[in-house]
C-alpha cells in the first residue's frame, strides 16, 4: 500500500525529477486536462475528477509526510489538484490553459494572501492547501481574464 501513496504522491515518478517537480508536474495536469476535456468540456465529471484528485492527495500525504517530512518536494499532487482547480469552469483552450498555468504557478510560488498559512495546517491538508487556494485564486483571476474579454 505505501508504494500506492508514494506512486500517488509523486504523480507516477514526477515528483522525484527534482528541482522544478512542481512545475512538471503542473504542466503534466494541463496536459491530462486538455486531454479529457479538449473534445468537449464537461462540468459534472470535471468537478468529480478534482474532488477526487484533492481528496486522494490529502489521504497520501497523511501517508508519506511522516517518512519524507513536512510537504516533501517529492509530494505533487497538490500542484495537479491546484492545476486542476485553476481550470475548472475555463474553456479549454491552450490559450486559457497556459494562462491559468502561468497564474497557478505564480500563486504557488509567491504564495501571497494567506496561501502561505495554509501549509502549518497538519497533515495531508497542510500539503494541499495552499495549492487548493493558489488553485482557487488562478481560478477567480482567469475568470476576470475571461468576463472582461482581456484575452
Amino acid at each position: 500500500m505505501l508504494f500506492f501513496h508514494k506512486l500517488a504522491a509523486t504523480v507516477f515518478g514526477i515528483g522525484y525529477v527534482g528541482k522544478g517537480a512542481g512545475t512538471v508536474a503542473a504542466i503534466f495536469a494541463c496536459i491530462c486536462w486538455y486531454l479529457m476535456w479538449g473534445g468537449g468540456y464537461q462540468l459534472i465529471p470535471s468537478v468529480i475528477i478534482t474532488v477526487i484528485i484533492t481528496l486522494i492527495g490529502v489521504w497520501n500525504g497523511n501517508v508519506v509526510e511522516p517518512i519524507w517530512g513536512k510537504d516533501h518536494g517529492r509530494v505533487v499532487i497538490d500542484e495537479v489538484a491546484g492545476m486542476f482547480i485553476s481550470l475548472l469552469f475555463v474553456p479549454v483552450t491552450i490559450k486559457y490553459i497556459i494562462v491559468a498555468l502561468i497564474l497557478f504557478r505564480f500563486f504557488d510560488i509567491a504564495k501571497p494572501l494567506f496561501i502561505r498559512k495554509m501549509e502549518a495546517l497538519p497533515g495531508g491538508w497542510g500539503v494541499m492547501m495552499d495549492d487548493i487556494l493558489a488553485g482557487v485564486y488562478a481560478n477567480v483571476t482567469i475568470q476576470v481574464i475571461i468576463w472582461s474579454k482581456l484575452l
